[in-house]
């Protein structure tokens, strides 16, 4: 009985990080890291041709889609 008290002790406490583990840490990162992205975009000079510009809003839509994966997987 002893043992078993272990065993499932030591289970636990290797279980126990997963279970409280933030969700979707790589799309987290993603997205923190798109958000820096914008800001460097955004302090840079802006004569670039309209290119600049564009890239802005491709990261706008970049980070969209980033949060709604994360409100998607966070829902199932």
């Amino acid at each position: 009985m002893k043992m078993l008290t272990r065993a499932v002790t030591v289970v636990v406490c290797l279980a126990a990080p997963m279970a409280f583990a933030d969700p979707q840490p790589k799309m987290k990162e993603a997205l923190a890291l798109l958000k820096d992205a914008k800001a460097a975009l955004q302090a840079a000079n802006a004569d670039k041709g309209g290119h600049r510009v564009k890239a802005i809003e491709k990261v706008d839509e970049a980070i969209a889609q980033v949060e709604k994966g994360i409100e998607f997987d966070n829902k199932r």
